[in-house]
């Protein structure tokens, strides 16, 4: 039997756990058991979002009700493809469950693709899987870590990495909201070691301020009820909450001194993510979507050298963060629904990365 959580996709707080019989495996076709997932604020921007963008469409659901991707390992329980063995393990895409059947195709001794139809309309980036026995990525003794931080690290590097080819819009300082949430501290990590001229500016919930400050990624720590005190100089904005009022707020102080306003996450669920009311001074939000920025890096300095950029930042990143979040495994599918609840209404404690072993 296969357990599944499903949460609705209207009201993504409310979750039920589906018990299914495991299909017959199809030809050519890998399942996989999913040991462990980590339940991060990336994960309830998937949902927030996954209807504008496909993130619904991974592990199709059930009408109302949708499976919310996540990033962990598995291993291979059946095969019927030659060149994959029972017993060896991937880190990849997954369903908030115990079980995935795959489809691979462009096998290689690393990783390969899931080649399921209903996937390919998607980014190919969340479509790969890393073969551990040959994956340079992987570290037994920080799997917590990659699942927690390594998808989010990626953007965070990503984000910096299109604001240093831009010459930073000219700016003297990165504002970036939702602070403690993982991907803005691997933006203010990559940028205080690749861009140390932008001065780095935090924007947090009062509770989360001490978590904030004690991370070291910032120069200097805001409460939202203190946006007025931004420093009038040139800015970027970097917008994780998709709180309208939080990125209003940016906007009114800043002005003209905002020459780029990105928009990348929801932690802020139900606070009006996006725009909304009369138009915003300043720069037009702007959209950060990854995947295509990796490709287009890729395509750019080469895959060798992109991985080799990656691994750099990220054992900086590694370096800044020890020591400021404690990784707390959890077992069940019951785990993940509490979980997921907490990311989704804001109440996950940033200090503690979350693993499930389903």
């Amino acid at each position: 039997m296969s357990h599944t959580v499903q949460v609705k996709r209207d009201q993504i707080g409310i979750a039920r756990i589906v018990e299914q019989a495991l299909p017959p495996l199809g030809e050519g076709a890998v399942r996989l058991r999913i040991e462990s997932f980590s339940v991060t604020a990336n994960n309830v921007t998937y949902a927030v979002v996954g209807d504008a963008f496909g993130y619904w469409n991974f592990f199709p659901g059930e009408g109302e009700w949708g499976v919310v991707p996540m990033w962990g390992h598995a291993v291979v329980e059946a095969s019927n493809h030659p060149d994959i063995a029972v017993g060896e393990r991937v880190y990849g895409y997954l369903p908030m469950g115990t079980h995935l059947d795959v489809l691979p195709v462009g096998v290689t001794p690393g990783g390969f693709t899931d080649g399921a139809a209903h996937r390919q309309p998607m980014s190919p980036i969340y479509n790969q899987y890393a073969r551990l026995a040959a994956d340079p990525e992987h570290d037994p003794a920080r799997e917590g870590e990659r699942m927690i931080f390594g998808p989010l690290f990626k953007t965070g590097f990503l984000i910096e990495g299109m604001f240093r080819r831009a010459d930073w819009f000219g700016a003297q300082a990165m504002v970036v909201t939702s602070a403690s949430s993982k991907t803005a501290m691997a933006l203010a990590s990559v940028a205080r070691e690749r861009s140390p001229q932008v001065r780095r500016i935090a924007l947090t919930s009062a509770g989360n301020v001490a978590f904030v400050v004690a991370s070291g990624c910032y120069d200097t720590v805001l409460a939202y009820d203190a946006i007025g005190d931004l420093p009038q100089v040139p800015s970027v904005s970097v917008d994780f909450a998709g709180n309208a009022a939080v990125l209003r707020a940016v906007h009114e102080t800043l002005g003209d001194l905002l020459k780029y306003s990105c928009t990348v996450g929801a932690t802020h669920v139900g606070a009006g993510f996006g725009q909304a009311g009369a138009p915003l001074p300043g720069p037009t939000p702007t959209l950060f979507f990854a995947p295509d920025h990796a490709v287009a890096m890729i395509q750019d300095i080469g895959p060798k050298a992109f991985g080799a950029e990656v691994a750099a930042s990220w054992q900086q990143f590694l370096g800044h963060v020890a020591g400021a979040v404690r990784i707390e495994a959890r077992g069940g599918l019951d785990a993940a629904v509490t979980a997921f609840a907490a990311a989704a209404d804001g109440s996950a404690d940033p200090a503690v990365g979350v693993v499930i072993r389903p």
